[in-house]
């Protein structure tokens, strides 16, 4: 028999980039250890192919169409989730992305891509933490879990904003975790390392041969990481960052044999 405190029956959690990748993986198996799921995200046909789908396994999905790099709609976002389900007890900060200024020098790179890559990594999470601990707090505690990257541990030639955004994670991950420490609020983070999402077999099969395992990771095999540290099971676990890289950042500063530039 499963351990009672992993399941997450009648909990309400909020996943930003719910549409697709990580996101959609979480909410699919949050969903299936009893939680309602609001996604949230800027696309909202995405979002509704997850709610249509955590709906058939029995719990309640709602879908908000959300920039959360735009404080006021995080803002308005959270406002809604609460007023829908009367509470919200995880937020999964996921939004976030690798794309702005790639390829580019360091003088090339503009203000733009700077703000770009920080606010869409960074600012995300902290607007949405922000949003939701004051609720957290009249109600006793709850869950943020962070996604951060191993860019974030090791940082990337070539790849400025992506690996300073999500080192700030790791510390807004910290910095969280000791202040609502006493307030039953555990704030964790997950490192996944190489998750494919769009790649082809062949593309795949050469980064496989590449990581220490001997394969890159499917996003399936964050879901149950996260439930773990939703749920009770680890009211003991605060500020730690979660490693799901297959070994990478065990092997060191180049993991695997991958040369760390913008492209990877």
């Amino acid at each position: 028999m499963i351990d009672g405190r992993f399941g997450l029956q009648g909990r309400t959690a909020i996943i930003t980039g719910a549409g697709s990748g990580l996101g959609r993986a979480m909410a699919y198996t949050l969903a299936d250890a009893g939680a309602n799921i609001v996604g949230a995200a800027r696309r909202l046909e995405p979002l509704e192919e997850t709610r249509a789908h955590i709906e058939t396994k029995g719990v309640r999905g709602l879908s908000i169409p959300c920039d959360a790099t735009d404080a006021d709609q995080v803002d308005a976002m959270v406002a809604r989730a609460i007023a829908e389900f009367g509470r919200v007890d995880i937020l999964i900060n996921n939004a976030g992305g690798g794309s702005a200024g790639r390829g580019k020098t360091l003088p090339e790179l503009t203000n733009e891509d700077w703000f770009a890559g920080i606010n869409g990594n960074l600012s995300s999470a902290f607007f949405c933490s922000r949003a939701i601990i004051p609720h957290y707090l009249e109600h006793g505690g709850g869950k943020v879990i962070n996604i951060t990257s191993g860019w974030g541990m090791r940082g990337g030639r070539g790849n400025f904003m992506y690996s300073i955004a999500k080192g700030g994670v790791i510390q807004l991950t910290k910095t969280l975790a000791m202040t609502y420490a006493r307030d039953n609020i555990q704030v964790t983070c997950i490192a996944p390392g190489s998750i494919p999402h769009r790649q082809t077999q062949e593309q795949r099969a050469q980064r496989d041969s590449l990581q220490p395992i001997g394969r890159t990771g499917y996003g399936v095999e964050i879901g149950p990481l996260a439930v773990l540290l939703a749920s009770d099971a680890s009211s003991y676990m605060s500020g730690e960052i979660v490693l799901l890289d297959g070994g990478a950042i065990a092997g060191g500063v180049t993991p695997g044999g991958l040369v760390p530039h913008a492209a990877d």
